[in-house]
């Protein structure tokens, strides 16, 4: 029987955690205008299980910021920050039905069955779209992006990257992988 993973940060994890997100905060003030860092940080460490996914995205590549503030449920949005698709989250199919349906070659794992374990959300296209409007993301790589349920019931997924200064949306069956396509994801606390 597989060992359970302990989703809670030690104290010194977290405050390791807090100093690099504090400084990413402050180094991209852009990205979350008006927005108070104290208020933030308060968040992050009232919530062990949702601190514990925002080390998760930090340490598979991801970079995370905050990108936005939800007025409605008064949470704080991170997101997925990396110049390229998070390093230690590529390589990957879409999502288990894929996987399973691969003969051979088959991936570590899917990009949806990953997020879940993180705790975290795969973002949209809307949101993929609107975190490009931050910076050049995804210029030498690739993500997976939420894919509707009528394209995934005919086989196929959706991915985006940024090219000659655009954003592109593709498709391809979702049991392909590739070293340069990963997925971005969000979390909100």
């Amino acid at each position: 029987m597989a060992k359970a993973i302990k989703k809670e940060l030690t104290p010194k994890q977290l405050e390791e955690l807090l100093t690099i997100l504090k400084k990413r905060f402050e180094n991209n003030m852009d990205r979350h205008k008006g927005l108070n860092w104290l208020n933030i940080e308060g968040k992050i460490k009232a919530n062990k299980a949702k601190s514990w996914s925002l080390n998760e995205m930090e340490r598979t590549g991801g970079e995370p910021d905050v990108t936005g503030y939800d007025k409605k449920t008064g949470e704080y949005i991170f997101t997925d920050c990396s110049p390229e698709s998070p390093k230690d989250r590529r390589s990957l199919c879409y999502d288990r039905e894929a996987l399973n349906t691969r003969k051979e070659f088959k991936p570590a794992n899917a990009a949806t069955d990953m997020a879940q374990e993180m705790g975290v959300t795969i973002l949209t296209e809307e949101e993929y779209r609107a975190l490009q409007n931050t910076g050049n993301f995804d210029t030498k790589t690739s993500s997976w992006v939420q894919t509707p349920a009528a394209i995934r019931k005919l086989g196929g997924a959706i991915f985006c990257d940024r090219r000659y200064n655009t954003v592109f949306v593709y498709h391809n069956g979702a049991e392909s992988y590739y070293a340069a396509r990963g997925f971005r994801a969000s979390l909100k606390i």
